[in-house]
């Protein structure tokens, strides 16, 4: 593990600025790049620890604030430690904006989040890779389908609604994925259902992209989130191995 410097930045994009946090191995040359979009808690200081974690095996990691339309981060208060069972009004707050997010809104704004990755000095030339947690899955997929030039790889962990009923689900996307794909689900998570699982698989195939799609025994919607009650660590280790390995792969 390389030592890592991280800061704020903003990136400009269409309909504002969004705030984000830039990790990098701290002796300042170029690395690769990694788009790294959160769960729906958002911008944090648990997302600010997994992406130094990232830049530490040797990458750039931007992480955007998604919601940045709502003010910044973060847009609700957060407790240092979430437990939904004691405190359901956070959730209750988060669905409303995390749902004003739309796709077509997510595609504008990835492409200023690649932009200002191609841009920046310490983010090496060519492809980047793109890691997303929970509604983050969602727009790692839709980023992939929307940017092929842009994203070598894609990763999603603990995903919800990947493959719906909807004219806009991400799957559809498959078509257009140059990129290796990736993704961890949770077990039994309500937001992925098997009939969803199965349906990413057969676009995926079908289209003919690169990918593997594994159901994590046992873990549960947001494994990866060490300050909530969903985290699961066994299951978050199995995630950084699967990262991790796909970032050597692609890079």
């Amino acid at each position: 593990m390389s030592a890592v410097q991280g800061q704020a930045v903003d990136i400009p994009t269409e309909d504002g600025t969004a705030d984000a946090y830039l990790a990098h191995p701290g002796d300042g040359r170029p690395r690769p790049g990694v788009l790294f979009y959160t769960d729906a808690f958002g911008l944090r200081s648990q997302v600010r620890a997994m992406a130094d974690r990232i830049a530490g095996s040797g990458y750039t990691v931007l992480v955007p604030h998604v919601f940045y339309r709502h003010g910044p981060a973060p847009v609700v208060e957060l407790p240092d430690f979430i437990d939904l069972a004691e405190r359901p009004e956070i959730f209750a707050r988060i669905v409303p904006v995390m749902r004003s997010l739309t796709p077509g809104m997510s595609r504008r704004d990835a492409g200023a989040y690649l932009r200002r990755m191609a841009e920046d000095p310490l983010v090496a030339d060519g492809p980047v890779a793109v890691t997303g947690y929970c509604m983050g899955a969602r727009l790692a997929l839709l980023t992939a389908g929307a940017y092929p030039d842009r994203v070598a790889a894609a990763a999603g962990f603990h995903g919800g609604g990947l493959a719906t009923d909807a004219p806009d689900s991400p799957h559809l996307a498959a078509p257009d994925v140059t990129a290796e794909l990736y993704f961890g689900h949770a077990d039994e998570d309500p937001s992925l259902p098997p009939e969803q699982i199965e349906r990413l698989e057969e676009a995926l195939t079908a289209a003919g992209v690169r990918h593997r799609c594994e159901v994590y025994p046992g873990a549960g919607h947001g494994y990866t989130q060490a300050d909530t009650d969903a985290y699961d660590a066994t299951a978050d280790e199995r995630h950084w191995a699967a990262l991790l390995g796909l970032l050597e792969r692609t890079f």
